[in-house]
């Protein structure tokens, strides 16, 4: 990076952990595929912190957990409606379903009944289930965003019954070996730093517990370093590798629910966090354990994402850092555009397509993209646009707007050449109303008049 931008973003994390008095911390940029900058302050065990120093990652793990969800819904093994007890019987969570568990709408309690979960060692699952009765269940189903520990609890175990295994295990085999996060773990494992809580009015320490969670360790167990959250963060942005399709990681950053409905700055998707802050949509995720905050988000329009990690209870705004290092590294060192090719090959009947289409009286433009993607926006600029995915001859799928999901046919005359488009049953055609399409409703015969 530029030296400008680097001594930026290491000024960022140096006030952080001066101001915020973090016994030490850690922070990386990340670029498409590369980790671009790495900065690291404080000490630990007398030493700087490297890229291979774990801290407790906290909440993060829930992103991890949400992916092993995705993929057994991807593989058919379950659907985000099913109600749990379709494949977790015997709960007291009835008909709340799988995707409000993975978005925090289930209503279900925040924390485990009991004792202070994060300082105090973990039982079983049985134990867990037995705590959670009727009373556990706050809202309505559905109602509002209630963030619940509890509910990837409950997610982790609904892992371990349909894959035949551990969670732990199913992460170990499905996500982290496939990504190569070797230093991603339950509990620590070499080169790691100690968990403190710093006195509120003295510089003094006190060294925080960090017990097994048993059944609640979905919600926040996991370990990781600066080089194995860089690779998360590709993750978070798209770079799924063989671990999810990357639809799959789009679904999962779009918002279920908004937290802060007047203003919805923050929101959740299906195990990420969702922050809007000045005009952009960044998606990641929050973590706190006693003696550790950690955060990672990514910017998916931009490509690029960051993340900090420090071994303290609380003080360093931690999202309000990663953020931060996202804006400087992009307004320092913006990206360069990709340079513009022409195509290499010419698809006569796609070519055909474009340019003017109407929906009744109003104009808008069909535009021909790569790998044969269909864009169609309102001329003006305002209204329903969407881009479309080809899903057949003369078949696509409709990717985001009012049009996500919905299909785009094209309808031809007998002689092969278009005669209008059908998308989710709105005719588009050449001229407005063409009388010689068939239009729902009919086209008036006289057609059009002065008034």
């Amino acid at each position: 990076m530029l030296e400008a931008c680097e001594f930026a973003l290491s000024h960022r994390i140096a006030r952080e952990q001066s101001a915020n008095r973090a016994p030490s911390l850690v922070a990386a940029v990340i670029r498409d595929t590369e980790m671009v900058w790495t900065g690291a302050r404080g000490r630990v065990d007398g030493q700087p912190p490297t890229g291979d120093t774990q801290y407790r990652i906290g909440s993060i793990t829930k992103s991890f957990v949400a992916a092993l969800v995705m993929r057994l819904r991807d593989e058919g093994k379950l659907s985000l409606n099913d109600p749990l007890d379709k494949h977790l019987p015997g709960t007291s969570l009835g008909e709340r379903t799988i995707g409000q568990l993975l978005a925090h709408t289930g209503g279900l309690t925040a924390e485990s009944p009991g004792q202070w979960w994060e300082r105090s060692q973990g039982g079983s699952w049985e134990a867990l289930n037995a705590s959670l009765g009727t009373e556990e269940l706050k809202h309505r189903a559905g109602r509002r965003f209630h963030y619940s520990n509890v509910g990837y609890g409950v997610l982790g175990e609904l892992v371990a019954r349909l894959r035949g295994m551990s969670w732990l295990d199913a992460l170990r085999a499905e996500i982290l070996r496939p990504l190569e996060l070797t230093r991603t773990t339950p509990h620590p494992d070499g080169a790691h730093a100690r968990g403190w809580a710093v006195h509120p009015y003295a510089d003094v320490l006190l060294p925080e517990p960090a017990p097994d969670a048993g059944a609640m360790a979905p919600a926040g167990q996991l370990w990781s370093t600066m080089a194995d959250l860089a690779r998360w963060t590709r993750f978070t942005g798209g770079d799924s590798g063989d671990v999810l399709h990357p639809d799959t990681v789009a679904e999962m950053r779009e918002p279920a629910i908004v937290d802060d409905g007047d203003v919805w700055s923050t929101g959740y998707g299906l195990g990420f966090q969702l922050i809007r802050d000045s005009g952009r949509r960044f998606a990641g995720h929050t973590g706190s354990m006693p003696g550790f905050l950690a955060c990672v988000l990514a910017d998916p329009a931009s490509g690029t994402g960051a993340l900090a990690m420090a071994n303290t209870t609380s003080g360093v705004v931690i999202a309000g850092l990663v953020l931060d290092l996202i804006k400087i590294a992009d307004e320092l060192e913006p990206r360069l555009p990709e340079e513009w090719t022409p195509a290499t090959e010419v698809d006569h009947d796609l070519l055909e397509l474009t340019g003017p289409w109407y929906w009744g009286p109003s104009p808008f433009t069909l535009r021909l993209l790569r790998d044969r993607w269909l864009d169609l926006t309102p001329t003006s600029g305002a209204g329903r646009a969407s881009r479309f995915r080809p899903d057949g001859a003369d078949t696509w799928i409709g990717l985001d707007g009012y049009y996500a999901g919905e299909t785009l046919r094209v309808v031809r005359h007998a002689d092969g050449s278009p005669s209008h488009l059908d998308l989710a049953t709105f005719v588009f055609t050449r001229t407005p109303y063409d009388p010689k399409a068939p239009v729902p409703g009919g086209v008036d015969p006289d057609g059009w008049r002065p008034a």
